[in-house]
């Protein structure tokens, strides 16, 4: 067998192995480069690793094995078949591998990011499935295991990520140290800007993104863009982003595991902060809404002589007492700080009036419902608090913006009107885009996947999702064959007719059944949630 030969072999190899692994790093990438998560994920989609890796392979043992197996015959025509293993087993790799890739292959809503350390960890690979082929290609070169050996290499590609992130965790941790480092240095020379953290299970980014243009009246305002909340997020926009000339630094804070916020806090040393809601979010990392509470609560448990600003109208965090200045703010018509009522929603917008001590003012807004109410609020009890008047807010409040994805109201024309809710639902903000998809007067349609991360749980408060969707919804279309179940129970079980359920293998698929339902009628369609590419 000639050296050709050998290394036509392995590039085959290769090219399956590598296309396998970036879909098991992006994988890995959007588990957090959790390697527990990241297993867990395989355990719920095993069928992926199946026909992605498996097959392919299981297809090129089948058919070198049928010719193989005369290796030791003394029959020439089979001697020559056998010298031409190599060439055979790319091709019919090569061929799986085309089979494997064209029927595995899906729209991606997120990319996979080749970030440093991603980058660091396909090194690592690379160094470990080189020095793989060299030791099979020393030792068992005369072996007739050499071309079993070497065709196993794709099987553990989805191993790979988690084991180079284990090899290079001293290199990571040093480098992620020298970069917080960085940010204490760089927040430790900025006396003058104050640094407001926030947090809560939900509605901690559109708080943060309606206290940005309500603080940005007085004050000069950075604030963490997007969905920047974890640790290296937040020191990524501190060593970028964050200068003298901030007045003040919005730092969101996000956590799947208790002490998270706690390590945020340490870098940035929040003066203030501001704590959501507390809820049933993320409880496959967290294990209980106790630990949740606990979490959430390290935001509060840093702040020294500022003030906590609590959402009161979440049980959650009104029966947590702590030993800080608090600044209570809500909507349910408790003894609160600062409470707005008087609501009145309509499809158009919102108006309230805010009370605090002696003072009232009446508020409006062009996004919908109670909850942007409650958020909105939250942002001004900050701002007021930070001396800037309420009837200076007034203009400011009028102007706030929807965040994208987060009851987002877009009007497509023809009488379609979209509510976009997709980023990260949760069952509090699932209520309410359904109270406020049933204030519409027009043909209702809710598409949602349902929601998840909620552990033992999520059965349950997906049945519970479905029973909110039947008194506020006319058609419901469930996206997706394995989360449909439980959804669909609920619509069921409080007398949804049968009949307008749809279930929709996609978001396109269920586009298209939403607009081709009784056309010329006007509609409005609530995206409901809208799941990772890692579900």
């Amino acid at each position: 067998m000639t050296v050709f030969a050998h290394i036509l072999f392995y590039a085959a190899m290769l090219v399956k192995f590598s296309l396998d692994y970036v879909h098991f790093m992006h994988m890995f990438q959007l588990n957090s480069y959790d390697t527990k998560e990241h297993m867990e994920w395989h355990r719920k989609n095993g069928s992926d690793y199946i026909k992605r890796v498996v097959f392919p392979v299981a297809f090129w043992f089948i058919a070198v094995f049928a010719a193989s197996r005369s290796y030791y015959d003394t029959d020439v025509i089979m001697t020559v078949v056998c010298d031409l293993l190599p060439y055979i087993g790319s091709v019919l790799m090569a061929a799986g591998m085309i089979v494997s890739a064209v029927a595995m292959k899906k729209p991606v809503k997120k990319k996979l990011v080749f970030t440093p350390r991603v980058i660091r960890m396909c090194v690592t690979t690379a160094v470990i499935y080189g020095a793989v082929c060299s030791l099979s290609f020393v030792f068992l070169y005369e072996s007739k295991f050499y071309f079993a050996a070497a065709a196993l290499l794709p099987i553990f590609c989805l191993l790979m990520p988690p084991l180079s992130n284990f090899i290079n965790k001293p290199i990571e941790k040093a480098v992620n140290n020298y970069y917080i480092k960085d940010a204490k240095r760089i927040i430790d020379g900025l006396p003058n800007t104050t640094v407001i953290g926030i947090t809560g299970s939900y509605g901690k980014t559109s708080t943060k993104f309606y206290l940005e243009k309500l603080l940005s009246v007085k004050y000069n305002v950075l604030m963490t863009p997007g969905s920047y909340n974890t640790t290296m997020g937040v020191v990524k926009v501190v060593r970028g982003s964050l200068n003298a000339t901030h007045e003040i630094f919005l730092c969101e804070m996000g956590a799947k595991k208790v002490g998270e916020i706690k390590e945020i806090c340490d870098i940035v040393h929040p003066k203030h902060s501001i704590i959501t809601s507390i809820g049933e979010q993320h409880l496959e990392t967290f294990g209980s809404v106790e630990n949740i509470i606990k979490t959430k609560f390290e935001i509060a448990d840093c702040i020294t002589d500022g003030m906590v600003f609590l959402n009161y109208d979440n049980e959650h965090i009104r029966n947590k007492n702590i030993d800080k200045n608090r600044i209570t703010y809500g909507i349910s018509g408790g003894a609160f700080d600062y409470t707005a009522d008087e609501i009145t929603v309509t499809s158009k917008g919102t108006e309230f009036t805010v009370h605090h001590g002696d003072e009232s003012m009446r508020f409006s807004t062009k996004l919908l419902g109670e909850h942007n109410v409650q958020n909105i609020l939250g942002a001004i009890a900050v701002s007021h608090e930070l001396g800037i008047p309420l009837n200076d807010l007034i203009y400011a409040v009028k102007r706030l913006q929807a965040v994208p994805h987060r009851m987002e109201i877009l009007d497509k024309g023809n009488g379609v009107t979209i509510i976009d809710d997709a980023f990260n639902s949760n069952p509090a903000g699932a209520r309410a885009a359904l109270k406020t998809l049933s204030m519409f007067d027009a043909l209702r349609i809710v598409a949602t996947p349902g929601m998840i991360e909620l552990g033992e749980r999520e059965y349950q408060l997906n049945k519970e999702l479905g029973m909110d969707a039947s008194s506020c919804c006319d058609i419901a279309i469930l996206v997706g064959e394995r989360q449909a179940p439980p959804i669909k129970e609920g619509l069921l079980a409080k007398g949804f007719p049968e009949n307008h359920i749809i279930v929709a293998k996609d978001l396109k698929e269920a586009m298209n059944a939403a607009y081709s339902i009784q056309p010329g009628r006007e509609r409005v369609i609530l995206l409901e949630n809208d799941l990772p590419d890692n579900f």
